[in-house]
C-alpha cells in the first residue's frame, strides 16, 4: 500500500486526554503508518548502510499513566531491539515530524562515540546542512538548529557523551507540522530518504566508534 503522508489528524492524536484513549487513536491512525515507513526504509537503510536494518514502531507498553507525547518508528540492526545501538528514527511530536539519527543512554559505545565526533567535528559541521538540527534529549521536543551552534557548542556536545552517563545525542531534520500536512507521501519520503543520506556520516562514525569499543 502506497505511503499517503501525514494528516492534522494524526498530529491531533496528541491532543486526546487519558492513556487508553490517545493509545487507541494512535494504535488507529498514526501506527499503520509508521509499520508502513518501516518497511519502506528497513530496506533503504539496508542498502545506504550495508548492514541489515530492522524496523521498530513504538509500542508504549510500559505506561500506565501518562500518554505518550511522541510517537516513531527506529531502525538498527538487530531484530529484537534498537536502544542500546547507534539508530535512525521517524516519527511524530504534536507540533513537527522528525527524522533523526540517535545514540541514546542504553548506548554502550557513547565514550567512544564522542571521542570520534570530536576528532570530526570540522567535518561534521561542513557535512551536516545548516538547518539540521540538534538534541541532548529524545524525550524533549526542544532542538538546537545546527547554524545557531558554535564550534564551543559542538565541543561541550560531543565531550558531555563522553562524560556524562545519561547523555544522548541525536541530529536530523524537523518538519513543522504545518510542512508535514501539506507533503504528498512521496514528498514526505523522499524528504526522509534525504535526509538519512545526509545523516549517513554520522552512522559511519559510530560504527567505527563500536569496532574500536
Amino acid at each position: 500500500m502506497e505511503f499517503k503522508g501525514f494528516t492534522e489528524d494524526d498530529f491531533n492524536v496528541f491532543t486526546i486526554q487519558g492513556l487508553d484513549e490517545r493509545m487507541e487513536a494512535l494504535i488507529k491512525t498514526v501506527r499503520p503508518k509508521l509499520e508502513q515507513l518501516g518497511e519502506i526504509f528497513s530496506a533503504e537503510l539496508s542498502s545506504l548502510t550495508g548492514e541489515e536494518m530492522f524496523a521498530h514502531v513504538a509500542k508504549h507498553a510500559r505506561r500506565s499513566v501518562n500518554p505518550p507525547k511522541d510517537t516513531w518508528v527506529a531502525f538498527a540492526g538487530n531484530k529484537r531491539g534498537y536502544k542500546m545501538l547507534p539508530h535512525f528514527q521517524i516519527g511524530l511530536w504534536e507540533t513537527h515530524a522528525f527524522v533523526w539519527f540517535a545514540v541514546i543512554y542504553e548506548s554502550p559505545i557513547k565514550d567512544q562515540y564522542g571521542t570520534e565526533l570530536a576528532k570530526n567535528q570540522k567535518k561534521i559541521q561542513s557535512d551536516i546542512p545548516q538547518n539540521y538540527v540538534w538534541s541532548a534529549d529524545h524525550t524533549k521536543p526542544e532542538v538546537m538548529v545546527q547554524k545557531d551552534l558554535s564550534p564551543e557548542d559542538f565541543d561541550k556536545l560531543f565531550e558531555r557523551l563522553q562524560t556524562v552517563k545519561k547523555a544522548e545525542l541525536l541530529c536530523g531534520l524537523k518538519i513543522d507540522r504545518k510542512d508535514a500536512v501539506k507533503m504528498t507521501g512521496k514528498e514526505f519520503t523522499q524528504t526522509v530518504e534525504k535526509a538519512f543520506k545526509t545523516l549517513l556520516p554520522l552512522y559511519n562514525l559510530a560504527h567505527k566508534a563500536a569496532l574500536s569499543s
